[in-house]
């Protein structure tokens, strides 16, 4: 696997080995080979990730992850599975770009009383599971992939992340609004 890892925030430390175990993760656990596969992440702050989130969303504020898959694999119905990503002519599957930000990551983590490292695991597999064609804009999405992420985070001896976030309302949605 190719993860592409940009510091441009010096706390986030040597991120690369917390990273590259949840990318491996997901791709394990979906039965993608993750020789093949190109990932790049930007760690940054709140500041960068509000540009980013302006840029792309047109939401001028901070939020946790962001991610832009290379390749459109989501399915046309409501829960359904994406396509698996295929190779390009090289033979390698570039799944695209995630970013993630050290000052609301921490604030998060701090809120529930959870700690930073599996904060920082749920959410770079949650990037990851965007890249591959998973949301959780429809209900039935949502439901698909928040279980997705409760079996792998479980496989990496993590508690089910929305346990944390739930409120009177149920679990709240990853990327604040």
């Amino acid at each position: 696997m190719d993860l592409d890892l940009t510091l441009e925030d010096t706390r986030w430390g040597d991120l690369s080995p917390l990273a590259g175990r949840a990318v491996a993760a997901v791709l394990d656990h979906l039965g993608i080979a993750a020789d093949m596969c190109e990932v790049s992440l930007l760690a940054c702050d709140d500041v960068r990730i509000a540009e980013l989130n302006a840029a792309f969303r047109g939401k001028a504020t901070p939020t946790n992850v962001l991610s832009w898959p290379s390749a459109e694999l989501a399915s046309a119905s409501d829960g359904g599975t994406p396509v698996l990503p295929e190779p390009d002519f090289t033979g390698e599957i570039a799944l695209g770009d995630i970013a993630i930000s050290y000052d609301t990551c921490a604030r998060e983590a701090e809120a529930v009383g959870k700690g930073m490292r599996d904060h920082v695991t749920h959410l770079v597999v949650h990037g990851m599971l965007h890249l591959l064609g998973y949301d959780h804009v429809r209900d039935a999405d949502a439901t698909l992939m928040e279980g997705l992420e409760i079996e792998i985070l479980g496989k990496l001896g993590l508690d089910n992340p929305y346990n944390e976030f739930a409120g009177p309302d149920g679990p709240r949605d990853l990327e604040q609004e």
